[in-house]
């Protein structure tokens, strides 16, 4: 068994992560790892040495988080999804165009979101002792008290570099001693007290629920039915949400474990899995998405004052800007609406920093638009697009004031930790949507 030289590749916001290549296989299989690592120690711990053990059965990929380890200390943790695209930065340095992904804690939904938002490019999603949001929600009781994650995030300021905190990750050490001893090292190498800190600040943010019921590769969740650190209710939840996910839970009480007999039967499973779904093929007909609607601001009126010449040539120039801008941050024109546009980008720092930078081309022409923003699920037709994610982003623009980007609250959360500033515009009714939907608008434009 082989593990590569530690090599370099880049990634959004030009940060450098750090990946190695261990072993060899027939598919590919890229590890994301929770909280904390660092590649040249990191196989001293039990949750990343077992991969070893994949030889022959895959190529794994695995890499240090921005912020973390050796990867690019200097830009921040961003946001989750910047994190989520570090997987295709080294997917594609390591050479890899298609893989099972596998994300462990943290690194669940980093790969939930990786998997719904690029599913062309994931074989199989393996989930291990993790969720999709980490806090509790009056919707999702299986997450932590506010006051509780503001506990955890003093104790990790405080202790960090002690070992105290990573060993709450992994108990069943066969010398206790010797274990934190080895893990205090570990943290002191692997970042400051202040980033684990706000990264686990970040964790109590994440929330991928609306992510879930886009997942078209065979997902496997595996969790420990006594996990001390994420509650057999969360693998349960995502099994439940995941379409034809499989569940399996495993005996026992720990989160990551030192004993080898504990994880014979998570490194059983993936090898079982990885075999078994080598050549399933995915169908891509619900995707995740952000959608971005734009409307001219008072469009009937300018018409009329300036005459159907005047604004025909007004809406062609609206029209050539807005593709332009479009292009140029990486989206897909679906289609004009007549007075507006609808389009789709893989992330969605994207589709609000394009909304921007449309508003901001057409203030010369004397033209205002307002926009919404909105990542969820799409239906694909052909070109077109439907579904309530289409829908959602219409209502959201219709809320929109002139010069103003509003996006939903999925947006803000995988936008957490980026430049975008938003301030919050509250809870809004959407026309045929159920529920309140609260809404934040971005930096004026």
């Amino acid at each position: 068994m082989s593990r590569s030289d530690i090599r370099y590749a880049s990634s959004t916001g030009g940060a450098d992560i750090a990946y190695q290549v261990v072993g060899d296989g027939p598919v590919d299989l890229v590890f994301v790892s929770g909280f904390i690592t660092h590649l040249d120690l990191s196989w001293e711990l039990p949750h990343i040495r077992w991969l070893e053990q994949l030889d022959g059965v895959a190529r794994v990929i695995t890499f240090d988080k921005r912020g973390t380890g050796l990867s690019d200390r200097s830009l921040g943790f961003g946001s989750l999804e910047e994190r989520s695209d570090d997987i295709r930065a080294v997917m594609d340095a390591a050479g890899s165009d298609r893989a099972f992904v596998h994300g462990v804690s943290e690194g669940g939904p980093m790969s939930i979101l990786f998997a719904a938002s690029a599913p062309e490019r994931v074989q199989g999603l393996i989930l291990f002792g993790s969720a999709p949001k980490f806090s509790r929600a009056d919707d999702y009781p299986f997450g932590l008290s506010a006051e509780a994650c503001d506990s955890i995030v003093k104790f990790v300021t405080a202790e960090w570099g002690t070992g105290r905190v990573f060993e709450s990750f992994i108990q069943n050490a066969p010398d206790p001693e010797t274990a934190r001893a080895t893990i205090a090292r570990f943290e002191r190498n692997a970042c400051t007290p202040k980033m684990a800190a706000e990264i686990m600040r970040r964790n109590f943010e994440i929330d991928v629920r609306p992510a879930l019921s886009t997942i078209a590769a065979p997902t496997l969740v595996i969790h420990v039915t006594g996990d001390p650190v994420v509650p057999i209710a969360s693998g349960r939840y995502l099994a439940e949400q995941i379409p034809q996910a499989r569940l399996l839970e495993l005996p026992g009480a720990f989160h990551g474990s030192w004993r080898p007999d504990d994880v014979a039967p998570w490194r059983d499973a993936v090898v079982d899995f990885v075999a078994d779904g080598a050549s399933t093929a995915l169908s891509l007909d619900r995707v995740l998405a952000t959608v971005l609607f734009t409307d001219i601001v008072a469009s009937t009126e300018l018409a009329r004052s300036v005459g159907d010449t005047s604004w025909h040539s007004l809406l062609d120039q609206h029209d050539q800007i807005a593709n332009a801008e479009i292009q140029r941050h990486g989206g897909r024109l679906i289609k004009t609406t007549g007075d507006g546009i609808l389009a789709t980008f893989d992330r969605p720092s994207r589709g609000v920093a394009c909304s921007r930078a449309i508003a901001a081309a057409l203030r010369p022409h004397d033209l205002k638009i307002r926009a919404g923003v909105h990542t969820g699920e799409v239906e694909l037709r052909g070109e077109d697009i439907a579904g309530i994610g289409v829908v959602i982003a219409s209502r959201i623009c219709d809320l929109a004031n002139a010069d103003e980007v509003l996006v939903s609250r999925t947006v803000k959360d995988l936008v957490i930790g980026s430049e975008i500033q938003l301030s919050d515009r509250g809870d809004h009714t959407l026309k045929g949507v159920p529920d309140q939907w609260r809404l934040y608008a971005a930096t004026t434009v």
